[in-house]
């Protein structure tokens, strides 16, 4: 039912993203043709491009990209910048010139759901967001491009859905696996309620360790952590047709969710106990004990090549183990 390939994100010191500009910086990244490479090596099914690589190019670097990328299934991932009168004129001319057929999106800055540390500001953001989606939909439909939002550590399920259905049937949702953790949301469940409008999944998975403000989540390669996915897998089965989707192991830095202070909790939707319950649960499967080191080699300040060893192994082992499951 997963059409599965890879995203840049859980190679970002790899490829050249993670540290850019700082001292920290790769100075040797292979890029978006060592990326197209990995992903090819893999048997990857559909690719997942990242939007400044697209924008810095000219139309006919576009042009050559688009035949390099023939026959694949392209998408291409761009974000709000929370700026005034932004567009995303350049996500759509730069999809559409890569032959790519959809956009994927996060709206905001937040992570680790934490909306109450911005006060004000996140009512501004969402609102921002929502009147962009409303609007650039218009014009991803017109290029003939469908659009889909991203479950970023900052939007539960519920609200997602009434964002996408509000801005008609070519916006859909992003899936990933491991966020809805982020926001006190168990992952089946989001899988249920989002399933009819979810257009692309991120394969995402994590180790927690629990805190007394609540749990961080560490990266690890997919199908080592706490994500259910079998059951996953089965609720979107249901749907009826298959998904593209991306291996992403998380970010270099763990994300510590407060949840179990009450100020983390300004700004939600209402959450069932018997939810929270179950997500809570699943986070002690293959969980790390509260005295462990939960950083990563690149927050504990390691070289260059345990970086990019760190981040090649967990991609290496995720391909292993969904093939494991049946995913691959």
């Amino acid at each position: 039912m997963f059409r599965v390939g890879l995203n840049p994100y859980g190679l970002a010191y790899t490829l050249g993203m993670q540290g850019a500009g700082t001292a920290r910086a790769n100075d040797r990244p292979i890029g978006m043709a060592g990326f197209v490479a990995i992903a090819r090596e893999i048997g990857a099914r559909c690719i997942e491009l990242d939007g400044r690589w697209l924008t810095a190019m000219t139309d006919a670097e576009l042009s050559r990209a688009r035949d390099d990328l023939a026959g694949e299934t392209v998408i291409c991932s761009y974000w709000l910048a929370q700026r005034e009168g932004e567009t995303l004129a350049e996500a759509v001319r730069c999809t559409a010139a890569v032959g790519g057929g959809l956009i994927r999106l996060h709206l905001t800055p937040v992570l680790e759901g934490s909306r109450a540390a911005w006060g004000p500001r996140w009512a501004e953001m969402v609102a921002h967001g929502r009147a962009t989606l409303l609007r650039e939909a218009v014009r991803a439909r017109d290029a003939g491009l469908a659009m889909a939002v991203e479950d970023h550590q900052d939007f539960g399920s519920e609200e997602l859905l009434e964002m996408t259905a509000d801005a008609g049937d070519n916006v859909g949702i992003v899936f990933d696996t491991g966020n809805p953790f982020s926001v006190g949301e168990d992952p089946v469940d989001f899988a249920r309620r989002a399933g009819p409008r979810i257009r692309h999944v991120h394969l995402k998975d994590y180790v927690a360790q629990h805190t007394d403000e609540g749990f961080r989540l560490v990266r690890c390669a997919i199908g080592d952590g706490c994500v259910p996915f079998a059951e996953i897998a089965a609720v979107l089965r249901a749907r009826g047709s298959s998904l593209t989707a991306s291996i992403e192991p998380g970010a270099l830095e763990s994300r510590h969710i407060r949840l179990f202070t009450s100020d983390w909790w300004n700004g939600y939707p209402a959450r069932s106990a018997r939810e929270l319950g179950t997500a809570l649960a699943r986070l002690r499967r293959n969980r790390l004990d509260e005295g462990a080191d939960p950083r990563t080699p690149w927050e504990r300040g390691a070289p260059r090549d345990e970086v990019i060893a760190y981040e090649m192994a967990q991609v290496r082992r995720s391909v292993e183990n969904l093939r494991t499951m049946g995913f691959m």
